[in-house]
C-alpha cells in the first residue's frame, strides 16, 4: 500500500459515497486509477466492505458509553456470556492492560444507562470498573 492508497482510503472514510470523479480530483489521479486501486484494495482484503450508518441508528442510543471491567480469576468467558444477554450492550471486547473487558453500552436515558452500569457491576466476578460517557462521535467504525 502506497501513499495514494492511504489517501484514497482516507477520502473514502470521510465520504464513502464520493464519486470516482470527485475522488480522482481530490487525489490528483485519473478516474481509472481510482477505480483500479479500489478494486485492488478489495481483492487484497484491505477494504473488506462499505457500510451505511442510518440516522435512526445514531438516534437509537442518545446515551452511549464505554465501561472497562476488571474480572476476578478466570471468569471472563462467563462474564462475556452474561453481557451478551443484556439488551443495552452493543459490544464486548477482550483487551490487554489494566482492564479485561471493554463494554459498549447504549441507552435511551441517563437513568437507564445507570441501571445497566449497576447491573453489570453486580455480576459475580466483576471486581472493578471504570465508565466513560461518549459525548460525540467524529468517526464511526460502522
Amino acid at each position: 500500500m502506497d501513499e495514494t492508497d492511504r489517501a484514497l482510503i482516507s477520502a473514502l472514510r470521510h465520504d464513502a459515497r464520493a464519486s470516482l470523479s470527485d475522488l480522482a480530483a481530490s487525489l490528483g489521479v485519473s478516474r481509472t486509477t481510482v477505480r483500479s486501486r479500489i478494486e485492488k484494495l478489495q481483492r487484497s482484503g484491505e477494504i473488506v466492505g462499505f457500510s451505511v450508518v442510518l440516522k435512526a441508528d445514531a438516534a437509537r442510543d442518545p446515551v452511549r458509553g464505554l465501561m472497562m471491567l476488571g474480572i476476578e480469576g478466570r471468569g471472563t468467558e462467563r462474564i462475556f456470556r452474561q453481557l451478551s444477554g443484556l439488551s443495552a450492550v452493543r459490544g464486548a471486547h477482550s483487551t490487554n492492560g489494566q482492564w479485561d473487558i471493554i463494554v459498549e453500552i447504549g441507552a435511551p436515558t441517563l437513568e437507564e444507562f445507570d441501571r445497566v452500569l449497576t447491573q453489570i457491576r453486580r455480576l459475580d466476578g466483576v471486581v472493578s470498573s471504570e465508565t466513560s460517557l461518549l459525548l460525540s462521535t467524529r468517526k464511526s467504525a460502522g
